[in-house]
């Protein structure tokens, strides 16, 4: 068993994955690297082949159709031999050199209840409107799941993998990941990491469709909180 796995999901990011895969290896961690294409339309498949024959601890999935980002974070997380999960966008933005502190903050929390350390991205490199509606988005999520949070939708998480296992899965639950596992009676903290400036490749989320899908899921994870127990066992002969 690898103790780390990194979990990238991937959708035509052809000119972005090979620089992010060589800036995981700078840091120096000992992990297994995880990119589960989602059915790209551009290089990002064969781009990754081609990498996979230099570096060892890369294992490539590709989806038979784009199935969307949490599709592809479940995919990796079930195919990684890692106990401990990190998670990164494809695009670049996030930085893999935060990722040895949210390991460090895991592993080295007094709290045995922590299972989650989710990044929270204080100065953002992005447009201004995307800033925005961001915040807006986060304030409506933290006043209705009360998941504590700053920053749900930061693609920088690390959690373990027998947590995830244990959660709902459903379209877009990439964004409610703290919620879901507080739901669990898990504790999560956050953890601020930089951002940069997508340098290649175009956004695949606009504003639009992040509210209405937004909307959605939020009454549904409402509902899910609402009706979630946890339940604590005394004694097992």
């Amino acid at each position: 068993m690898t103790d780390i796995s990194i979990v990238i999901p991937a959708y035509n990011e052809a000119e972005n994955i090979g620089a992010l895969i060589g800036e995981i290896l700078e840091t120096g961690l000992d992990c297994e690297i995880v990119v589960v294409d989602d059915a790209s339309t551009d290089e990002t498949h064969q781009n990754l082949l081609r990498l996979k024959q230099t570096v060892p601890a890369l294992k490539v999935i590709r989806h038979a159709g784009c199935y969307g980002q949490s599709a592809a974070i479940t995919t990796g997380i079930r195919h990684a031999g890692g106990a401990l999960i990190a998670t990164m966008d494809g695009d670049g933005q996030n930085n893999p050199a935060d990722i040895p502190k949210m390991v460090e903050a895991i592993l080295s929390c007094k709290n045995d209840n922590l299972r989650m350390v989710a990044g929270f991205r204080r100065k953002r490199d992005d447009p201004p409107w995307r800033i925005a509606s961001s915040k807006i988005a986060n304030a409506v999520r933290r006043f209705f799941l009360r998941d504590e949070t700053p920053d749900t939708g930061c693609g920088l998480k690390v959690f373990y993998r027998s947590t995830f296992l244990n959660l709902p899965f459903f379209d877009h639950m990439h964004r409610f990941l703290p919620a879901l596992v507080r739901m669990q009676g898990g504790d999560v903290i956050s953890v601020e990491v930089s951002h940069r400036p997508r340098v290649h490749g175009v956004s695949k989320y606009g504003t639009l469709n992040r509210l209405w899908v937004g909307i959605v899921d939020i009454v549904g994870v409402s509902w899910l909180r609402l009706r979630s127990k946890n339940v604590t066992i005394t004694r097992c002969d």
